[in-house]
């Protein structure tokens, strides 16, 4: 699976518009801050804002904000934004793959690894990631990060 410099960088933003929700950020503010190049994430968040997830202000006093509360922004919904299809085979959509012969059961593999990523991704929030960032901030163990235990869902399932 490709994870897109466009959804690493979306999430990040998200991420630190869900640090200061009380005020706007700019997006040279958000680039200097997660070292994220400007003029391309400017146009992430143009994405992100279209499929509403941040909302605009502008003016001197504006900047973004979050477009919902974190804790209802999930990873899948941030993939989708900004990629559309969660996973492609070739840049095509995995829907209506069929295969003859041996390579037969390879389509329900591929539709198997798609559906665990959403479900990780999709039980993932923008809250969920703040939590553990505090969490580790404390000197805690990061329990957040194994909340969907996705590797052993895997392995029960053969990861295949």
């Amino acid at each position: 699976m490709h994870i897109s410099a466009k959804a690493d960088y979306a999430t990040r933003a998200l991420l630190e518009l869900a640090c200061e929700p009380a005020r706007p950020l700019t997006c040279e503010a958000i680039a200097s801050s997660q070292q994220i190049p400007f003029r391309f994430l400017k146009s992430v968040v143009g994405e992100l804002r279209r499929a509403g997830l941040v909302r605009s202000q502008r003016g001197c006093e504006g900047g973004y904000w979050l477009g919902r509360p974190a804790a209802e922004i999930t990873l899948l919904d941030v993939a989708r934004a900004v990629d559309g299809e969660l996973i492609t085979l070739r840049s095509e959509p995995l829907a209506g793959l069929d295969y003859p012969g041996p390579a037969s059961g390879l389509p329900g593999v591929w539709h198997r690894i798609e559906a665990e990523a959403a479900a990780i991704l999709g039980g993932t929030t923008l809250a969920t990631l703040l939590a553990a960032t505090a969490t580790d901030a404390n000197g805690d163990k990061n329990t957040a990060e194994h909340e969907h235990a996705p590797g052993e869902h895997l392995s029960r399932q053969g990861a295949a």
